[in-house]
């Protein structure tokens, strides 16, 4: 007897609350996704993608900046929304190759953070990114990473 994989929960659609925004979400309530970082809005805009944090009180330091760890979590994750929401890349299953982040000013813990996906190369297993995360015309970070595509099975 042959074990069938499970569906992974993923819901990308407009959202009724955001005119011109997708709500994205992937994993059940409980997983890291959806647990620490939460559901985030996205939208294409050209040749990238737009992906919203809104922030909430877990995702704050005790300085009021938001913390490191979610700026990190929200590249990783939202890398493959970017992916998924330009190029249709199922993202149960991707996983990071490499991710490197430079920091550059704190982010304010009172707005919500973009993350702009840009995929500069897409090959038969991985795919390339890079992009910046802003809150509104501050720049908090720019990343490259590179993304490994879900191993299809027979």
């Amino acid at each position: 007897m042959t074990d069938a994989a499970q569906p992974v929960h993923m819901r990308c659609e407009p959202d009724p609350a955001n005119p011109g925004w997708l709500v994205y979400e992937l994993g059940p309530e409980s997983a890291y996704n959806r647990a620490v970082l939460g559901n985030f809005l996205c939208r294409r805009e050209g040749d990238t993608c737009r992906v919203r944090l809104p922030i909430q009180p877990h995702h704050v330091n005790s300085a009021g900046r938001i913390h490191g760890g979610i700026v990190l979590g929200l590249v990783d994750v939202g890398m493959f929304t970017g992916a998924y929401v330009l190029c249709g890349i199922e993202p149960a299953g991707a996983v990071s190759v490499d991710l490197q982040c430079q920091f550059i000013s704190p982010g304010d813990g009172k707005r919500p953070l973009d993350l702009v996906v840009e995929v500069l190369r897409e090959t038969g297993r991985l795919i390339f990114l890079r992009g910046k995360l802003v809150q509104d015309d501050d720049l908090v970070a720019s990343f490259s990473s590179i993304g490994r595509k879900p191993t299809r099975r027979p």
